[in-house]
């Protein structure tokens, strides 16, 4: 039973509970407190589990909720055996646990004790609750339900479901509720209903397990909630430190913070990560930061200072203008260029400099700020026939050239009318697809806020937005590679519009509208990633098919070593069957090639795994490459296989 006895704690949670409740009103999912009737016949089947709580009242100061399950359909569900409230908890708020302390949310117990009601709605009650910890009615209250995957009696398959709602200590909808990140936001790159970590498919989940309380408990800051999540999207990651020390993470979003902190109606503290600061939260992404040993920062034991420097307009200031600097550097230049095959199997490429209102300038003015101009050229662009190294088949390498570097215009360019001017070696052009060259053009600006500089050695730099061109031998229209099968806006949904795609090794490229050659059926420019075959040729990249560089499996290795890409709806909006028509094999290990069906689906999948002989689909799996080349046409898998971005396994039938 949780206590209910006021003390000298419990009044100033209730004081500080009605103080928040004035800087904030409405909350998450809360409702007045009177369920809904149930009607008509019980779900026969179930694509979907949607779970709410209709109800909370009080018995003896401990709760009673009644959580309601319906399907897809909207009928209710009646039978579920794996049903619990995994957390019941309550907002501590601001200040309440220190000064300039955050809220936090306290855990007060858990509960698989429940009626099922025989008509969709399931009771739960609180046999025992933490002794220590104080029940109090003035505080939100939270109730985190899970129903594990399983089936009911009469063997209906039952899918994973989890939900998160908030009242008051009444039953009633919150007064203040601390919301600050959306389950939408995480949904552009965490799959809906898929686990993100553990067994939680909602952040609201994550939230109410990786509580400060949880973390102080087993003495590792670093695994709440508000300082593992960032450290799992930002730069730097290595488990097992404590001591409010900051952890390590995985480049993903470029430390733009708007990826994730979206603001929206319906998050009553969407900028409660700038209004209160706190050395949890900061160190998590702030790695040269030691707050204990006053290493990077003045010595802090505690929050209680924070807020006297880092007021909240300037701390939003600070984390978000970076990004905003980045987007006005991105928008002062942009680039134009031409690429023409001559009768000596050379090409001219020509690229021209344009100003933010898209007026050609002379390339000469700017030429002292770019710190690289860099261009990748290759032929063939549906199958690139240049490998990263010299392709066996080819006997040639793609073309990768500077234009210009930290400042200085290269060997064999020149400036003509303003313009770069750059004349390749001779390419392999051929019939059909090699008829057409294509060139992949990053631009690398040297900048300070948002301004463009003249090159130092350690000047900052800024990536700008990339640029494609096409070009033939024969002057006929170029083939272009289809852009229809990938979304790019969930591209951008995961790693913003600002994210600099190999920024180091290369200039960085930024795909934005400038390397789009198709429009949709509205007339907005499709942009697509097809320009990075330049470089992850079939013949793959720097290790010759040991790392699946090829484009057509590297895009699938590297989001399944993330973990985050689950679904091909993810990215894929449509599959593009008839691409296979025009593709050879594909390097799969360093030196040995598979035909292009079965290497894009190893890609994903092991080879013994696919279930049938590989070999008898026609397939060469790990194989010469002449034999994969002259075999690449020969595999027989959509004479059975139809797959579909919703269903990659379908089979005719």
């Amino acid at each position: 039973m949780m206590n209910a006895q006021t003390t000298k704690i419990a009044l100033l949670l209730a004081a500080s509970a009605v103080t928040m409740a004035l800087t904030g009103c409405g909350g998450s999912d809360g409702n007045d407190g009177n369920p809904g009737e149930p009607g008509g016949e019980p779900a026969g089947s179930i694509h979907k589990l949607n779970l709410d709580i209709t109800k909370v009242n009080y018995e003896n100061d401990s709760p009673v909720v009644t959580v309601f399950a319906t399907n897809e359909d909207d009928l209710p569900i009646v039978g579920l055996a794996n049903l619990e409230i995994k957390k019941a908890l309550q907002l501590i708020p601001q200040g309440a646990t220190g000064p300039g302390n955050s809220a936090n949310w306290q855990g007060l117990g858990s509960s698989k004790n429940y009626v099922d009601n025989k008509n969709g709605s399931y009771t739960f009650k609180f046999d025992t609750f933490d002794s220590n910890k104080v029940f109090n009615t003035q505080l939100t209250q939270r109730f985190n339900v899970v129903s594990a995957a399983g089936k009911l009696p009469d063997g209906t398959s039952v899918p994973v479901a989890e939900m998160v709602e908030d009242f008051d200590g009444q039953g009633n909808a919150p007064l203040y509720t601390k919301n600050i990140v959306s389950h939408e936001v995480c949904t552009t790159c965490h799959v809906e209903g898929e686990k993100i970590y553990h067994q939680a498919t909602e952040v609201e989940t994550c939230i109410s397990c990786h509580t400060q309380e949880f973390a102080d408990g087993r003495g590792k800051p670093h695994v709440t909630f508000s300082h593992l999540i960032h450290n799992v999207h930002n730069a730097n990651k290595a488990w097992g430190k404590n001591n409010k020390v900051p952890e390590v993470a995985q480049h993903i979003v470029q430390d733009n913070c708007q990826v994730c902190h979206v603001e929206s109606d319906m998050l009553t503290e969407a900028k409660n990560w700038s209004r209160i600061p706190t050395m949890e939260v900061c160190s998590s992404c702030h790695v040269d930061i030691d707050f204990a040993a006053g290493k990077g920062h003045s010595q802090q034991l505690d929050n209680s200072n924070c807020i006297a420097c880092h007021n909240s307009d300037w701390t939003a200031e600070l984390h978000t203008g970076k990004t905003a600097e980045k987007k006005a550097v991105m928008a002062q230049l942009g680039m134009s260029a031409t690429l023409a095959g001559q009768e000596d199997n050379t090409a001219v490429l020509t690229v021209s400099v344009f100003d933010k209102d898209g007026n050609a300038i002379d390339a000469a003015t700017v030429q002292d700020k770019i710190k690289r101009l860099e261009t990748v050229t290759n032929v063939g662009p549906n199958f690139p026939i240049m490998g990263y190294n010299k392709s066996p088949g080819s006997g040639a390498a793609k073309i990768a050239k500077d234009l210009v570097k930290d400042g200085a215009l290269q060997a064999g360019v020149t400036l003509v009318d303003g313009k770069l001017v750059f004349t390749t070696p001779a390419l392999p052009f051929g019939a059909g697809d090699t008829d057409t060259a294509f060139t992949f053009i990053g631009l690398e600006m040297c900048s300070t806020g948002t301004s463009l500089t003249a090159c130092t050695v350690d000047s900052a730099t800024t990536s700008m937005k990339a640029e494609l061109a096409f070009g033939t031998k024969s002057g006929n229209a170029p083939s272009m590679r289809h852009v229809n099968s990938v979304n790019f806006n969930t591209c951008q949904g995961c790693h913003s519009d600002t994210f600099e795609i190999h920024k180091g090794h290369h200039s960085g490229f930024v795909m934005t509208e400038q390397v789009s050659h198709a429009k949709d059926a509205n007339g907005k420019a499709i942009v697509g990633v097809d320009a990075c075959v330049a470089c992850h040729t079939p013949d793959g990249t720097y290790a010759s098919g040991a790392n699946k560089g090829a484009f057509e499996m590297k895009l699938h290795v590297i989001h399944g070593e993330q973990g985050v890409i689950k679904e091909c709806t993810q990215c894929h909006n449509d599959f593009n069957l008839d691409a296979f028509k025009v593709k050879g094999a594909l390097a799969t290990s360093a030196g040995k090639y598979t035909t292009p069906i079965t290497a894009t689906c190893t890609s994903c999948h092991a080879p013994e795994s696919i279930g049938h002989g590989l070999e008898n689909m026609g397939a060469i799996v790990n194989g010469d490459y002449v034999q994969a080349n002259q075999a690449a046409q020969s595999e027989t898998c959509f004479y059975c296989h139809k797959p579909t971005p919703t269903d990659h396994t379908q089979v005719k039938m």
